[in-house]
């Protein structure tokens, strides 16, 4: 792990300033927004359009790279991003808001990529999953810092919004300068949906609801404290609660789900993020409460995406995993967009412990899914799993579930490949 950090620590670095900058403007966002005075719907569809344009980033930027190469996109988008993080206080209404939203999802999801093949080049086989455990710790802390930066100042003027946007820039310099030659863009064969969902239903399910709790988390954290009228503190430590848990919990879940059926950590994992959210909804237990409650989910729904797309992939054949990951991606993606706009509706009607009560009925949704599944199919042989591989939906491009899938590859190789009955869904 020394050696890995010690070849990329530059790269990550720069990974550590972008999710800074970008964990910060989804709290500043949501906490702007209500001082604005914008609706709980107007919000929830700004937020959304995020998801949309990183969805729209993931099909479109890896041709845009192939054209004009690594380099070249990188510096145009990021340009774009920074740009669009200073328009924020200057165009303030729902419209401008929600385009430029999108502008930045495009943008960051196109930045990542191109970070993360960066990243993933510097590493071997043997490398690759420290790397990505590495790249993962440096999300969380990036996010957890970017709330500590948000105490600092005052949501209601523009000060934050330039601070967002030099941290942005100057994740360029440290990325830009490790760059090493890139290898061709490869293009994963096709499979399709139905093939997917026939592979394993749990999977496909499960990674749409999983994307749908992301985006509400990530999207709407900032709204829920704003019009639950916590300190500026305290929503700063409620986001950061949410992210710690997914760092703490991601790796003892992982070392669990390698020895256990993995449906049943699945339906372990959305039971308690079930009520955690019930714990957030009482009320019980205050502000404090609040955090256990944010802890836990956050704890909870890290591991549920890495458990599912791990489930998927103990059922899929080597050649398939790639082609199965990023229609995977897409699936989230589309569940991600809808996510804020639900989680804005179910708190215009609720207030604001619709954003638990949204996240709760997904938790329930999946847990009650992955029980019935385990009925049509009974216990599975733990020994012919893949390892678990640490995975966040934060950031995760087609390069990261590329990463993950030559490290799911190479476990394969290991261990052998189940019989093709085992596979069935």
């Amino acid at each position: 792990m020394i050696s890995v950090f010690r070849n990329s620590w530059a790269l990550l670095l720069g990974i550590v300033f972008l999710m800074v900058g970008n964990g910060m403007q989804g709290t500043l966002l949501g906490v702007r927004a209500d001082i604005e005075g914008f609706s709980t719907t107007a919000i929830s569809v700004v937020m959304s359009a995020y998801f949309m344009g990183f969805l729209l980033g993931s099909h479109f930027v890896p041709g845009m790279i192939r054209r004009v190469g690594h380099v070249r996109v990188f510096a145009a988008l990021g340009s774009l991003a920074s740009a669009g993080l200073i328009l924020y206080p200057v165009l303030t209404n729902p419209p401008a808001w929600t385009a430029l939203r999108l502008l930045l999802g495009f943008c960051f999801c196109g930045v990542y990529i191109v970070a993360e093949s960066w990243l993933n080049n510097t590493t071997t086989n043997e490398t690759r999953g420290r790397a990505l455990s590495l790249y993962i710790i440096a999300q969380m802390v990036g996010i957890v810092a970017a709330q500590a930066i948000f105490v600092l100042g005052d949501p209601a003027d523009f000060h934050l919004f330039i601070v967002v946007s030099v941290l942005v820039s100057l994740a360029f310099a440290p990325i830009l300068l490790a760059a090493t030659p890139m290898p061709p863009f490869e293009k994963a064969k096709p499979m399709s949906f139905r093939k997917l969902f026939q592979v394993s239903p749990l999977g496909f399910v499960g990674i749409f609801l999983m994307g749908a709790v992301f985006s509400a988390m990530f999207g709407m954290a900032g709204v829920f404290g704003a019009q639950a009228r916590l300190s500026s503190a305290q929503i700063a430590l409620f986001v950061s609660a949410m992210y710690t848990g997914g760092l703490v919990l991601q790796y003892p879940i992982g070392w669990a789900s390698d020895r256990y059926d993995r449906r049943v950590m699945v339906v372990a994992g959305a039971v308690i993020g079930w009520l955690a959210c019930g714990l957030g909804v009482s009320g019980y237990g205050g502000v404090s409460g609040l955090m256990v409650a944010a802890f836990l989910i956050g704890g909870m729904a890290n591991p549920l995406y890495a458990l599912l797309l791990a489930y998927t992939n103990d059922r899929l054949e080597a050649d398939d995993m790639a082609s199965a990951s990023a229609r995977l991606l897409f699936v989230n993606g589309v569940g991600a967009i809808g996510g804020p706009i639900l989680t804005g509706w179910l708190m215009s009607v609720a207030g604001p412990g619709g954003f638990f009560l949204f996240i709760g009925a997904l938790m329930a949704a999946l847990a009650g899914y992955a029980i019935w599944r385990m009925r049509r199919r009974g216990l599975e042989v733990v020994d012919e799993s893949a390892n678990y591989v640490v995975l966040s939906p934060m950031a995760v491009t087609p390069v990261t579930i590329g990463t993950a899938v030559e490290t799911w590859e190479s476990a394969g190789d290991e261990t052998g490949t189940p019989e093709e009955t085992e596979k069935a869904a």
